[in-house]
């Protein structure tokens, strides 16, 4: 089986920090998030996978080439202009020619891609949506299933009042290539509001859902970001085994005086210096230097920033080449890249600053 996963999207829920950084690159636990990803669909026996791509999006064919690396063979579908999520898929027809599986790109999940394709086979399926249930379906696209689990009803974000059930589409679907002889070509489509929504009118194709209740992040906004590395390094996918303690990267400096308490994750080249103290779920990207005295808890950082002494960042996204100066308390905040922070200052919960915002004690 093959697959394609959907990364041209222009992540704006996911600002500040992807304004330089395709979704797809976005760092989790210090790998692009799309790595993830293809070990997971290789972990299933998927090797031939297509990367549907908006043009401004080379970082992504630079880091992954021709997927050898990974153990799969990668090919790009370019959009010249957006084209939704059915018209992407329509954009890569060439390289569909056999069933498979489509993925939203900012999904990580732990589904059992194996058994999910058993049940598309037994049920000689043409479209196979994964569901699962959750407690405010009000964002979401809502899949009722007679009791068999054949697709009666798609509802795409509904309102309060009508939500008739809690199990969502999960962003994972199993196609047969017939399907997209639906989607007119170079045509901006909606694979959830143009096609799923009429499925059950569409008696001649047999759609199926596929029901789990495993673990599962809709990754989109810095909350939900955050939120995904607490789970993985508390263990609750079983995609990651987390480290017990601290996982330290190759030529970092760890002061004997700094306190660890894990989980904790600290990249390649880092300078952790006298009396720091990290409790984890922490993760600090490569080329970073945490001076004395420094306290970070319960966040993440990216590549070659700097935590600047006696700083505390509590509950934080800070993203690459940030520079935080001495005495400064960020809390409950998401910084872009190139954001610069002068001594002392506080910055406000829920604070979400643009990349090469300078922070000033009278801002």
């Amino acid at each position: 089986m093959k697959a394609i996963i959907l990364v041209g999207g222009e992540a704006t829920r996911l600002r500040p920090l992807a304004y330089n950084t395709p979704k797809a690159m976005v760092s989790v636990l210090n790998k692009p998030f799309l790595e993830h990803v293809i070990r997971h669909l290789s972990e299933h026996q998927i090797t031939e996978i297509v990367l549907a791509l908006s043009q401004h999006q080379q970082s992504i064919e630079d880091y992954f080439g021709d997927g050898s690396q990974f153990r799969v063979k990668l090919h790009y579908s370019i959009e010249n202009t957006p084209l939704g999520t059915g018209g992407a898929l329509k954009n890569a027809e060439k390289y569909l020619d056999e069933t498979f599986l489509m993925l939203n790109g900012d999904i990580f999940t732990d589904l059992d891609i194996t058994d999910m394709m058993k049940l598309h086979q037994s049920k000689k399926s043409k479209v196979t949506i994964a569901r699962l249930p959750v407690d405010d379906p009000t964002g979401y696209g809502l899949i009722e299933t007679d009791v068999n689990g054949r697709i009666t009803r798609f509802i795409e974000k509904p309102g309060p009042n009508d939500i008739t059930t809690n199990q969502i589409n999960a962003g994972t679907y199993i196609f047969e290539p017939d399907i997209l002889a639906c989607i007119p070509p170079q045509a901006k489509f909606s694979i959830e509001h143009e096609f799923f929504a009429t499925l059950p009118e569409k008696q001649e194709i047999s759609a199926w859902g596929y029901d789990y209740s495993t673990y599962w992040m809709d990754t989109g906004t810095p909350e939900k970001y955050l939120q995904l590395h607490r789970d993985l390094l508390y263990g609750k996918s079983t995609c990651y085994t987390p480290p017990t303690t601290s996982l330290i990267g190759k030529q970092s400096q760890i002061h004997p005086t700094a306190e660890i308490h894990g989980p904790v994750i600290i990249g390649d080249n880092c300078n952790v210096e006298a009396n720091v103290m990290l409790t984890g779920p922490v993760v600090i990207g490569s080329g970073c230097t945490i001076q004395s005295g420094a306290i970070i808890a319960d966040s993440v950082i990216w590549d070659n920033t700097h935590i600047g002494r006696s700083t505390v960042v509590k509950s934080c996204v800070i993203a690459n080449n940030c520079h935080l100066n001495a005495d400064c308390i960020a809390q409950g905040s998401s910084l872009g890249d190139n954001v610069v922070v002068l001594n002392c200052c506080q910055l406000k919960s829920g604070s979400n600053i643009l990349p090469g915002t300078l922070i000033e004690a009278d801002t």
